[in-house]
């Protein structure tokens, strides 16, 4: 199996790694028959997301779609980030086994959580 310098660039140095203590919006998604678990971090100010972080249990390929996904919605509204999709997730990593492509579909679910609770904990905050 042989991955793109992008995906082992991401995956040996992942960006945005670690937990916000006060996020406003949490999304985590697993899938049982590979065992990977994602969950991403969100920090919103003026519908603009402001910090993002992760943490991911799982294999370089799904590290590395957390990790570039995370940069391809930091500073990003929170309508252009609900666009994200694991198609875009791939194509930024340069391609990604076809045995793996559900690791970007995984990045895409965990964002969209993420915003959905942002979105559910704003209408119940003043």
């Amino acid at each position: 199996m042989l991955y793109s310098e992008k995906v082992m660039d991401h995956f040996m140095n992942p960006r945005n790694v670690g937990t916000i203590e006060d996020a406003d919006g949490i999304g985590e998604v697993g899938n049982a028959k590979c065992g990977d678990i994602m969950k991403i971090y969100l920090k919103i100010n003026d519908d603009v997301i402001s910090d993002v972080k992760f943490n991911t249990f799982g294999c370089g390929s799904a590290i590395a779609s957390s990790s570039i996904a995370t940069e391809m919605i930091k500073g990003k509204t929170v309508a252009e980030a609900l666009t994200l999709s694991n198609k875009a997730v791939v194509d930024a990593l340069d391609g990604l086994p076809p045995e793996k492509i559900h690791c970007s579909v995984l990045a895409e679910e965990a964002v969209k959580l993420a915003i959905e609770d942002y979105h559910q904990k704003q209408a119940v905050s003043p």
